[in-house]
């Protein structure tokens, strides 16, 4: 960390929190291709943004230890109250103190001094309104980013909870079959099938499963893999009229309720009679009606997923635009589907990075459950192209 006196924010306030580690570091792709940071590090400063104060450095336990190493010890002075970082804790934390000194004022033309303060009063009341707009978008966002993470929860630790016998020697080793999806140079909408099969309706699953009070758990770092993948699914999606972050939210909702009206095991359909011999029948017809999605938490869960990446960096106008333009991504996807394929692209691929691999067994544990996931998620997003 270098910087000079002239430097010390004597013009533009803003607040700035840092801390040290490793990182994960990609470009994600699409209309909006940034270069992006993510994991435990990013996590903690973004965190720490609550404590901060205006034109003042922040800085970690780890970041002031490097100082520290690096004989600037002089330059940090740490807070008199430690900071609660959530998923963490309480933390002390430390302020980069180098340019406690005072700046000396630059020199005004007293003539122009009314008309200088009128002009910054006016930007100031502009500078607040569109602050307080952002800050509010930024709620809205993270109260629905929430939201969704609750309804996926709920469905993992239904898949979780339908697995039988000893889960961990299950688990087979999927990199290179995770590897090998998508490649070749197909495109998603060859890997559409006009049929799938889905699993046969078994009861034993739904005992397995058990009820909305089981104490099935995905665990911490699932939990918080997931988070941080639908915070980064919110990012990518534009501020479009229509194709963006709410609306996916709003067709989640929609998809969650349609499937509760098929799935749900606990009230008012028969299935939450128990172990009573009396109500197979029930169980089957429902079965049929449902086409074994009753006991197929995997399914459910594809679902729900598909909705809520449908339209993930949407470019906000029609397919049949984007062909008429020749842009570089209908060549890509050969003028079919265009915004579809690459939204499933996009969000497999970052699914598929080494930072959700938790987050991915909680999802499937063998290659037949990847397979099917896979083909779902394909064949559900290309249907969204009406």
């Amino acid at each position: 960390m270098e910087y000079s006196a002239n430097s010390c924010f004597s013009n533009m306030p803003c607040l700035s929190c840092s801390s040290s580690g490793q990182v994960t570091a990609g470009v994600l792709r699409g209309q909006r291709s940034r270069f992006q940071l993510f994991g435990d590090t990013m996590n903690t400063a973004a965190r720490m943004e609550s404590s901060g104060e205006c034109s003042r450095i922040q800085v970690s336990q780890v970041t002031a230890d490097l100082l520290k190493d690096a004989g600037l010890s002089r330059w940090i002075v740490p807070r008199s109250t430690k900071m609660f970082v959530k998923g963490k804790g309480e933390m002390q934390t430390y302020w980069v103190d180098k340019c406690s000194r005072p700046i000396k004022p630059k020199s005004v033309d007293p003539e122009s001094t009314m008309e200088t303060l009128d002009e910054e009063a006016e930007s100031e009341e502009s500078s607040e309104s569109a602050e307080a707009d952002d800050i509010e978008e930024m709620n809205k966002t993270k109260r629905l980013v929430e939201w969704n993470v609750e309804v996926l929860t709920s469905l993992l630790e239904q898949i979780v909870g339908s697995r039988d016998g000893d889960v961990a020697n299950q688990i087979q080793t999927l990199s290179g079959v995770e590897q090998s999806i998508g490649a070749g140079g197909r495109t998603v909408l060859e890997e559409f099938t006009p049929i799938i099969q889905l699993n046969r309706f078994d009861v034993e699953v739904l005992k397995r499963r058990g009820g909305p009070t089981s104490m099935i758990s995905i665990g911490n770092e699932a939990k918080s893999q997931l988070r941080n993948y639908i915070s980064s699914i919110a990012e990518m999606y534009p501020q479009n009229p229509f194709h963006n972050f709410e609306h996916a939210s709003h067709v989640t909702a929609s998809v969650k309720k349609l499937l509760a009206r098929i799935v749900n095991v606990d009230e008012g359909n028969g299935l939450g009679a128990g172990s009573n011999p009396s109500i197979t029948a029930d169980l089957v017809d429902l079965a049929g009606h449902s086409y074994g999605i009753t006991s197929d938490p995997l399914t459910q869960f594809a679902v729900v997923f598909s909705a809520l990446i449908h339209d993930v960096d949407h470019p906000g106008v029609p397919n049949t635009q984007l062909v008429k333009e020749n842009t570089r991504c209908a060549q890509i996807y050969k003028n079919k589907s265009v915004a579809e394929q690459k939204s499933v692209d996009i969000a497999w691929d970052m699914l598929m990075s080494e930072e959700y691999a938790a987050l991915r067994s909680s999802i499937y544990h063998t290659e037949q459950d990847l397979q099917r996931f896979r083909q779902l998620v394909v064949n559900t997003v290309m249907a969204t192209d009406i």
